[in-house]
C-alpha cells in the first residue's frame, strides 16, 4: 500500500510539473501570406527549428491568402496585432512606420551584428535612423543570355552599355533580337527601366523618383530613356503584345540573345531545353562609371508590430531568422537567396551569380518600380514605359502624363 501511495503521489506530481510547464511556455503568434506550398513548408520547418531551440516558446502560425494579406494587414495592425509578422521593405513599409505601427528593431541589429551581416538590405529596411524589419531572402534581376548566340556573332559579354550596344548591331545583321521581353502585364519593362535609372542616375535617385520627389519632366528621367532609346530599336517588335514566359522560347530557341528578368526565369528556360553550358547571366552593363552600383533585387521580410503582446520572444525569433544557418536552410527550400552575407548557397550557378552580385552591391538594392512607387504611380509609369518602348517619339507626352499623375498622387 504504502508503495502504490508513494506511485501515486508520484504521479501526481510529475503532472502538476508537466501542466506547470505547459503554463510556463509563452505563446509567439506568427501571421503572414506564405501560402504557396513551397513557401508554406519552408517556414514550418523553419519555426519546428526555432521551437526546438526554444522549448519554452510555441510559435502559432496562422498563414492567410497572400491577395488577402494585402488588405488584412492594414486591419490586423490596428485591431489585433500579432507578434510578428511578413511584409517588404522600403516604399511599402514606409507608411506603417509613419503610422507608427512597426516597432523599432534597432536593437535586434545592434545586439547580433545585422548591420554588417544584413548589409546589403540596411538601406531599404531603415527609417529615420532606426531599423524597423529584417530582411531573409531576395533573388536577383539582371541580363540572361543565349552564349550560342554570342558565339554565333562573335560578341563578347559586355561590361558597359556602349559595348551592349555595339553588340546589338552583330546580332541585327544575324536576324537576332538584342533584347526580347513581353510587357502584356507591363511589369517586365519597370526591370528594364530600373536598371538603365540605377545605371544613370543611382539608387538615391531611384529612391527619391519612386517617392515622389522628382518631377518626371527632370533632365535626370530623360537622361535615362535616352538611354534606352538607344536599344529600342533592337527590341523584339511585337513585345507588348506577349508576356514575359513568351519571351523564353525567344531566348531559348536563339532568336533573341538578352532578356532583361529576374531569377524566377531560370526555371522556365531550361525546361524550355536551355542547359547551363548555353545560358548565361550578366549584371546590367555600366552606364555612368561614377554611379555606384546597384542591383534590383525584390526582398521579403518580417517585423513586429508596434501591438505586439509577447516582443520578448518576437525579437528572439527575428534574431533566429536573421541568422546565416538559418536563411542558408530557408532559401534552399525556397529556391532563392539569402540576405545574411555568411550563409551558403547551392551548387545552382545562376543562384551563385545572384548571391555574389547582391552581396557585393556597393550602391543599394531596388525592390522594383511597382514595390517602390504607390500602386497608382506604378500603373501609370509601367504603362508609359510599354508606350515608350512602341513610341519612342512620345516621350514628351508620356512623361507630361506621369508628371500630372505625380502631382496627383503625391499631395
Amino acid at each position: 500500500m504504502v508503495h502504490k501511495k508513494t506511485g501515486a503521489l508520484a504521479l501526481v506530481a510529475a503532472l502538476l510539473m508537466t501542466g506547470s510547464a505547459f503554463a510556463q511556455q509563452r505563446v509567439l503568434n506568427f501571421t503572414t501570406d506564405n501560402n504557396d506550398p513551397a513557401p508554406k513548408a519552408a517556414w514550418e520547418q523553419l519555426v519546428a527549428d526555432f521551437e526546438a531551440e526554444n522549448p519554452d516558446v510555441d510559435v502559432q502560425m496562422n498563414i492567410m491568402d497572400r491577395e488577402a494579406y494585402k488588405t488584412a494587414i492594414r486591419n490586423f495592425l490596428v485591431a489585433d496585432a500579432p507578434d510578428v509578422a511578413n511584409w517588404y521593405p522600403a516604399n511599402r513599409m514606409t507608411p506603417f512606420v509613419k503610422a507608427g505601427q512597426f516597432l523599432d528593431i534597432s536593437d535586434v541589429y545592434t545586439d547580433n551584428g545585422l548591420d554588417k551581416q544584413l548589409a546589403s538590405t540596411l538601406p531599404i529596411v531603415t527609417q529615420d535612423g532606426k531599423q524597423w524589419m529584417v530582411s531573409y531572402t531576395y533573388y536577383q534581376w539582371g541580363i540572361y543570355f543565349n552564349k550560342t548566340a554570342y558565339e554565333q556573332v562573335g560578341a563578347t559579354v559586355p561590361a558597359t552599355w556602349d559595348e551592349f550596344i555595339a553588340n546589338c548591331e552583330k546580332f541585327k545583321a544575324a536576324g537576332i533580337d538584342c533584347l526580347t521581353t513581353g510587357t502584356s502585364q507591363l511589369w517586365p519593362a519597370a526591370g528594364i527601366f530600373d536598371y538603365l535609372n540605377l545605371r544613370t542616375n543611382g539608387y538615391e535617385f531611384h529612391k527619391q523618383l519612386t517617392n515622389g520627389e522628382i518631377p518626371w519632366t527632370d533632365d535626370r528621367v530623360r537622361a535615362t530613356f535616352a538611354e534606352w532609346a538607344k536599344v529600342v530599336p533592337y527590341t523584339t517588335a511585337n513585345q507588348a503584345a506577349i508576356d514575359w514566359q513568351d519571351a523564353v522560347p525567344l531566348l531559348v530557341q536563339g532568336k533573341a540573345a538578352n532578356y532583361v528578368m529576374g531569377n524566377f526565369a531560370v526555371a522556365p528556360l531550361k525546361e524550355g531545353g536551355m542547359t547551363n553550358e548555353t545560358l548565361g547571366f550578366m549584371p546590367f552593363p555600366t552606364i555612368n562609371p561614377d554611379v555606384p552600383r546597384a542591383e534590383e533585387a525584390p526582398t521579403d521580410a518580417i517585423f513586429i508590430p508596434a501591438g505586439a503582446k509577447n516582443v520578448d520572444d518576437a525579437k528572439k525569433f527575428l534574431a533566429f531568422v536573421a541568422r546565416a544557418d538559418t536563411q542558408t536552410k530557408l532559401n534552399v527550400a525556397l529556391g532563392q537567396l539569402p540576405v545574411n552575407s555568411g550563409s551558403t548557397v547551392g551548387d545552382d550557378p545562376f543562384l551563385k551569380a545572384g548571391f555574389e552580385l547582391l552581396s557585393t552591391t556597393p550602391g543599394g538594392i531596388a525592390q522594383f518600380f511597382d514595390r517602390d512607387a504607390p500602386a497608382e504611380m506604378a500603373k501609370a509609369g509601367m504603362e508609359g514605359f510599354q508606350q515608350f518602348m512602341v513610341q519612342p517619339d512620345q516621350l514628351d507626352a508620356i512623361l507630361e502624363r506621369l508628371e500630372q499623375v505625380r502631382q496627383k498622387v503625391y499631395k
